[in-house]
Order: structure tokens, then sequence, then C-alpha cells
């Protein structure tokens, strides 16, 4: 029988470094098995979801519809080998299925629905459109009385979209403190720099003119900077927070690191094997360190 897993949890550092090894493997392996995929937004999130899933956000791996349960909402939705290997190493169902990614009949599609796999609070598809969902969700359990929180993961080219910018001002408007939403900020996306193709610098000053409270993270891959940061949020009264994660695209694979390439590409033979190598060689490296 499979264990029952409820969060949040306190985890060592170790415990934190080499669950982001494990990510960064699923992600790759998935990606290249696949033949496809979104390798780079993937690898630039984990951290902020190792920190979110197993050790801030109350949920039960069991009990997909606890009402107690906050409700995590992907608006940057096309990285789903980091969502399908965070809910597979948060107990949401078997590891050994993420290698069926983008496989005809799997339910691991390139973009996520909230039927399957268990798990999923939204389906998602085209960027813009959860951030609406996210504070809506927000405001109905705030009208509830509810003391539920709402988080979503957002990145640039989901705020290039006007329809983010109303959900944004619709959420400081209604006082959403139960809101709080991660931008994973790398700077790229699939057409290149952000800024070339639709600047959004400076994105804090933008949600402070929004009435958010901001919060940037220097290092959106430093865990401590990112617990910090979420710890700080769940205290914040009045109205929502932002989190503004500067990280780098292709985190942990050298070659895929700041490559605007790698938004949507998945590695062959080769570059598979190299990044194996690397992460294996990192994670003797962490168990070296802590041992």
């Amino acid at each position: 029988m499979k264990k029952q897993m409820i969060y949040p949890k306190t985890l060592t550092e170790k415990e934190r470094l080499l669950k982001a090894v494990q990510m960064r493997r699923d992600i790759v392996e998935m990606v290249h098995v696949a033949g496809s995929g979104h390798p780079g937004g993937s690898l630039s999130s984990v951290e902020l979801l190792v920190t979110l899933y197993n050790e801030f956000l109350k949920h039960d791996s069991e009990n997909t519809s606890w009402e107690d349960r906050d409700r995590m909402v992907f608006c940057k939705c096309h990285i789903t080998p980091a969502i399908y290997s965070i809910l597979a190493r948060t107990g949401y169902f078997d590891p050994s299925t993420l290698k069926t990614f983008r496989k005809f009949g799997s339910d691991l599609q390139g973009h996520p629905s909230r039927f399957y796999p268990r798990g999923l609070e939204m389906s998602g598809g085209s960027l813009g459109q959860n951030l609406s969902i996210t504070q809506g969700i927000a405001l109905g359990l705030k009208a509830q009385g509810k003391p539920n929180r709402v988080y979503g993961l957002s990145s640039e080219g989901d705020l290039q979209e006007g329809q983010s910018w109303e959900a944004i001002m619709a959420a400081a408007h209604y006082k959403l403190d139960n809101l709080i939403l991660l931008v994973d900020y790398n700077k790229l996306q699939i057409d290149g720099n952000c800024e070339d193709v639709m600047g959004v610098h400076p994105l804090d000053k933008k949600f402070e003119s929004f009435n958010w409270h901001v919060i940037n993270v220097e290092d959106g891959h430093n865990f401590e900077q990112i617990r910090k940061a979420i710890a700080q949020a769940q205290t914040l009264k009045g109205r929502p927070t932002v989190i503004i994660a500067n990280t780098i695209k292709g985190k942990g694979i050298s070659y895929m690191e700041n490559q605007a390439g790698w938004h949507g590409k998945a590695p062959n033979k080769e570059e598979y094997e190299i990044a194996m190598k690397e992460l294996d060689e990192k994670e003797m490296a962490i168990n070296k360190q802590y041992s």
C-alpha cells in the first residue's frame, strides 16, 4: 500500500538539495524519453516547488478533495515535467509513471488536466488564463471565511498577457491576503530574451503600483532565501503578495543554463548522458558534504 503523505514537513538542507537533484533527473529523463517537452522553465522552478510542496503547502496526497488543503495553481502550465515530478515525489502517483510522459494513452499530457493525474487543481494551456482562476479561487475562499491559502506559479511570459494584469488588479482590489504568487523570473522565453519580446521589467514596481506586497528573492535557487520569502508572505495581511524569484532557465544542466533554445527542446542521447553525469556528480558532492 502506498504511504500517505501529509504536508508540510520540515526538511534538512541535505534533503532539500537531494530532492532538487531528483527532480532535475526526472525532468531531463521525461523530456528525453518523450522526445519533446519543456525542460528550461521546468528546471528553473525546481527549488521553488521543492520548498513549497514539502515545507509550506498544506496538502494530502491521499485526499485531494480535503477541504482544509491549500490550493496550488500553475499559471506557467507548460512546465509539466516539473509539475509531474513534484506530484510524483510527494506521493500523488508512482514515480515510475513519469516515463510515460507524453506517450499515447498516458495520464501525463504535455499540458496539465485537472482530472488526471491526481493532485492538480486546474487544467492549463494558454498563458495568462490561470492567474485569473487563481485569484477567483482566493476570492471564493475569502468570501466563505475560510483560512486556506492559494498559491500560484507564474512567469514573465504569463505576465505578458493582459488578462493576468486584470487578475492582479482584482486581487488587490479585493484585498486577497490569502493569495501568494510566485514568479519564476528566468528572463527567457521561447522566442528569446523576454525584454526583447515584450518587456515586463521592472516587475516589482509594476506589482507595487497595483498595490501588492512585493518580496524580491535575489537567488531563486537558494533554499534559505525562498523559505524566508514564503514564511514572510504568510504573515502579510491586507493585500496579496508576490514573490519575484530571480532564476536561471535550464538551471542545473550546464549546457542548458541561460539558453532560450532549451525552452521546448528534448536532449538527444549524448546530451541526456551528459546531463545525467552532471546530476550524478552533484548528488555525490551533496552526500559527501553532508556525510
